[in-house]
Parts: structure tokens; C-alpha cells; sequence
């Protein structure tokens, strides 16, 4: 029953993981945001709860310290009001650090005015913590030969608390800086090298977030030091397990019991280290016991089932893009089959032939439509093969494919066609064939000879991006039609194939009504 319920648990942890590992930058924010946010408002409804209660019944860590020093301890001025505002400003400078100080210095946009903006928070920080703790702690000025000497060693633990905690949230933010360089610069299927080192810089971060939460809630040295061995014990096990016990496991094998039992035993074994390293960092036996009583549970039940699962999704998604590989070398072989049987040479002079017939016969239109349907067959056959190209050659296609669509439908008054192109004179490079699908699915559902129909089409690019709107009626396809029953390269396929070549470098909005259909793309370059 444990084990399955800790297979449960992992695919959890594999899903949230993988929902993080492919999140935009942006998103990532709100989430940090929004989890900063609802831990803040949980401890204020906690602290709100116990408000203007001196009831010796409600435990406190330090109220006994209170009554050692014969000082009365007053639940509303010695621990609420002290802890509204240590939270409050602890929110509030995560928030102001990680979301404008810090990013701004990344970028080296104003640095000195920046620079000043975090010695700042760091003043204030420990000023603010200080006088709370002339409140919250109170019991120690009576300790020393005079109250100066008091206030001095309280805003010394101060701005030591306050400079620690500035220096957790700077280490999180670069933390979170590598997992995005090393995500953007290699994109999945990542080297086995870029894999492992991105996987232990989330757990990094995971163990800063911790860190930063139990700094911020005043948790006792105790916890800290469990809280960081147990956390390193459990990364340390599910790079080992992914990377080197599972697939020598597999390849014996051996099944999801042999490896729990195998990880039981180096979690025992892992136990003695971690207990002798709690004992020195901890001075305390209390963390000799944490230590021992969660570290086995929580590689069983966490680590164990965690690594297992990611091992087994990472390889069938593998084995999925080989087999898509496979498929696709498949359709490039028969694409290059179908195109060898295409003899270029006799297929555009037999269009030169047409379109000077064409000429002669006085047939303008009819030669302007046999021109560019060359124009397009010269690209599909040459520039559609590569990889990228250049954006004029696009936008050329384009242009070449509405001119003949307004060609079809030029002797229709109720049709209304609209484009808005912009020239394109730049070094840009985008995948072939990637904005006509867009244009020939407005076509194909948006026009009707015998009804008001309209389709209008914008695109124009700003530095390295691309601004691109298709917006046209809808008009449904008679039941003799034979185009009603055929989809084309559809929205699906478009969505696929700029997931694939372009991920986190588009934003793709598609709007629908009983009577219109509209699609914005915003592309990077």
C-alpha cells in the first residue's frame, strides 16, 4: 500500500516538475508571486487567530524566556505585533529584491541607483527587525550591565539576520537565473551533462525556497540544519538513482521492488554520515533524531518512487521522439521520391510556355496567375526544403498566394480582401511554410461567392519580432462540397510545429465565433 501510494505521489512530483522545467520566465514570476503571497497571508491569518489572547496556554518559544527575567510577556506587544511586521517587510523585500532590484542589476540597467536601492533594504531591514526586537525579545536587555548593551547585541542579530536573509534571496535569484540560461540554451532532449546539472540546480532552488521559509517563519538552528542534509541527502539520491542505479537495475532486470529495497539500504547506510554531520553543525541532539527519523521516510516514499518514475517517462519520451524521428525520415524519403519524379525544368518552361501563350492570346489576368503559381512552385521545390530561410522569401510566398486567391474571387463584388504587409528589407530567418497555413485556412472557410465574405491580413515585424493577425468570416461548406470533409495542415499541426521550433519564442491567440475567426502570432526571430 506504501508503495503504491509513494508511485502516486512521484507522478505528482514528475508532473509539477515537468510543468516547471517547460514554464515560461514570465509564468514562473506569477507563480512565485502568488506562492510569496499565500504563504504571507497564511501566516498573518495564523498570527490573527491567536491576537489578543495572553492565555500562558499558547505556546511560544521564547515566552518562558519572558518569565525567567520576571518581565511580563504580553501575547499583542511582545509576539503579535513584533511578527505583522517581520513578515510584512520579509514579504515585501522579497518581493521588491527578486522582481526590480535584482533583475535590474542582471541587465546592469542603473546600477548605482540600484545598488543604493539594496543597501537600502538592507538598512531598513535590520532597523526594522531591531526595533521589533527590543519588543519580541525584550527579556535580554536585563541580561547585560546596561540597556545600551542590550540594544546593541539585539540590532547586531539584527542586520546579521537581515544580511542573511538578503543574501538567501540573491543566491535563489541566481539560482533561478542558471535554471533559465541552461533551459534556453539547451532545449529538450538536453545532453545527459546539461540534464543532471539543471535537475540539481532545481533542487538547489527547492532547498533555498525552504531555506528562505523557515528564515522568515524564525525556525530554530535545529531545523535549518535537518531541513539541508535531508534535503542534499534526497538530490544526491535522485541523480545517483536516474542516472546510474536505475538503468543498471533495468538492464538486470530487476523490478520497481529490488530497487526500493536497494534504496532502503543506502538510506540507512546514508543515515550514520548525516547524523554525524548533525551533531557537528547542529550541537544539539534533538537534530540527531530529526535527521535519523525523517531521512529513511523520505527517500522511501519521496526519492524512491520520484526517480523511478521520472527514469521510465524520460525513456518513453525518448523513445517517442526516435520513433518520430524514424516516421519523419520516413516523409522526407518519400517527399524527396515524389520530388525527384517532378523534372523542374520541364515543369517551369512548360509555364513560360503558358504564360507567353497567355501574353500573345492579350490574357493579362490569366498570365499574372500562371506567373506567381511559378513563383510558388519554384519555392515549394527549392526554399521549402531548408531548414530556414529568409523572411522576404516567405512574405513573398505569401503576397503570391493571395494575388491568386484575389485572381478567384476577383469577380465577386460581395468578397472584401484586405492586406497589410509590410516590406521586408532585414536578415531575419523563419521556418518555410509556417504563416500559410494560417492564410489558406482563412481562405478556404471565410470565403463564399454568393455572400458578404471578408478576410483581412496584417504582418509586420519590430526589431527580431514578427506581428501577424489573420481575421475572416466563416462561412460552412455545402454538403456536395468536396473541400467540406478535408482539414489541410490545420491549426493542430501549426500549433505542433511551432511548439517544436519555436518554444518560449511565440505566443499564438485564436479567437472564434459562430461568424469569425481571428489569429494573432507574435513570433521571436
Amino acid at each position: 500500500m506504501f508503495i503504491t501510494f509513494s508511485k502516486w505521489s512521484a507522478a505528482g512530483f514528475l508532473k509539477l516538475y515537468q510543468i516547471l522545467i517547460h514554464m515560461k520566465a514570465k509564468d514562473i514570476n506569477k507563480v512565485e508571486f502568488w506562492v510569496a503571497t499565500a504563504l504571507y497571508a497564511m501566516a498573518v491569518f495564523f498570527l490573527v487567530s491567536e491576537a489578543g489572547s495572553d492565555s500562558p496556554d499558547i505556546p511560544w518559544r521564547e515566552r518562558h524566556q519572558f518569565d525567567e527575567a520576571g518581565i511580563r510577556f504580553s501575547h499583542f506587544s511582545n509576539f503579535f505585533i513584533p511578527e505583522l511586521f517581520r513578515y510584512s517587510l520579509l514579504y515585501f523585500v522579497f518581493l521588491l529584491l527578486h522582481f526590480c532590484i535584482l533583475p535590474a542589476l542582471a541587465k546592469r540597467q542603473n546600477i548605482a541607483l540600484h545598488g543604493i536601492l539594496l543597501g537600502g533594504a538592507f538598512l531598513i531591514t535590520g532597523l526594522v527587525l531591531g526595533i521589533t526586537g527590543t519588543y519580541s525579545k525584550a527579556y535580554l536587555l536585563v541580561r547585560y550591565d546596561s540597556i545600551h548593551a542590550g540594544y546593541n547585541h539585539i540590532f547586531f542579530q539584527a542586520f546579521t539576520y537581515a544580511a542573511w536573509t538578503i543574501i538567501i534571496i540573491v543566491i535563489y535569484f541566481i539560482l533561478k537565473q542558471l535554471i533559465l540560461h541552461f533551459r534556453a540554451g539547451n532545449q529538450p532532449p538536453f545532453g545527459k551533462d546539461n540534464r543532471m546539472m539543471l535537475e540539481m540546480l532545481f533542487g538547489a532552488a527547492f532547498w533555498f525556497v525552504g531555506l528562505l521559509f523557515w528564515v522568515v517563519s524564525g525556525a530554530p538552528l535545529q531545523i535549518v540544519v535537518s531541513w539541508t542534509l535531508i534535503v542534499f541527502a534526497t538530490i544526491a539520491i535522485v541523480i545517483y538513482s536516474i542516472y546510474y542505479l536505475i538503468p543498471e537495475m533495468t538492464a538486470q532486470m530487476k523490478k520497481f521492488r529490488a530497487y526500493f529495497g536497494r534504496i532502503f539500504l543506502i538510506s540507512l547506510g546514508l543515515s550514520i554520515p548525516l547524523a554525524l554531520l548533525a551533531t557537528l553543525f547542529g550541537h544539539n541532539n534533538e537534530v540527531l533524531i530529526v535527521v535519523i527519523c525523517f531521512n529513511v521516510p523520505v527517500q522511501l516514499f519521496i526519492s524512491a518512487p520520484f526517480s523511478w518514475y521520472a527514469y521510465r517517462r524520460r525513456n518513453a519520451n525518448l523513445a517517442e521522439i526516435s520513433s518520430l524521428k524514424s516516421e519523419l525520415g520516413k516523409s522526407d524519403a518519400s517527399l524527396s521520391f515524389l520530388k525527384s519524379q517532378i523534372n523542374p525544368h520541364f515543369l517551369f518552361n512548360a509555364l513560360n510556355t503558358l504564360y507567353g501563350t497567355a501574353l500573345q492570346e492579350n490574357a493579362e489576368r490569366t498570365g499574372e496567375g500562371i506567373q506567381k503559381l511559378g513563383d510558388m512552385m519554384r519555392f515549394m521545390l527549392q526554399e521549402n526544403m531548408q531548414d530556414k530561410i529568409s523572411l522576404t522569401r516567405e512574405v513573398d510566398y505569401l503576397v503570391n498566394y493571395i494575388a491568386l486567391q484575389k485572381l478567384r474571387t476577383s469577380s465577386s463584388a460581395q468578397v472584401q480582401i484586405l492586406e497589410q504587409i509590410q516590406d521586408q528589407t532585414g536578415n531575419l530567418q523563419i521556418t518555410p511554410m509556417l504563416l500559410i497555413p494560417f492564410v489558406e485556412n482563412a481562405f478556404k472557410h471565410g470565403i463564399s461567392l454568393q455572400q458578404p465574405s471578408h478576410i483581412r491580413i496584417s504582418l509586420q515585424t519590430k526589431e527580431n519580432k514578427l506581428f501577424f493577425d489573420v481575421h475572416n468570416s466563416i462561412h460552412l461548406k455545402a454538403d456536395t462540397d468536396p473541400e467540406k470533409m478535408k482539414s489541410g495542415i490545420g491549426l493542430q499541426n501549426v500549433k505542433k510545429r511551432l511548439a517544436l521550433m519555436y518554444p518560449n519564442r511565440h505566443e499564438l491567440i485564436v479567437r472564434e465565433s459562430a461568424k469569425e475567426f481571428f489569429i494573432h502570432l507574435t513570433l521571436e526571430l
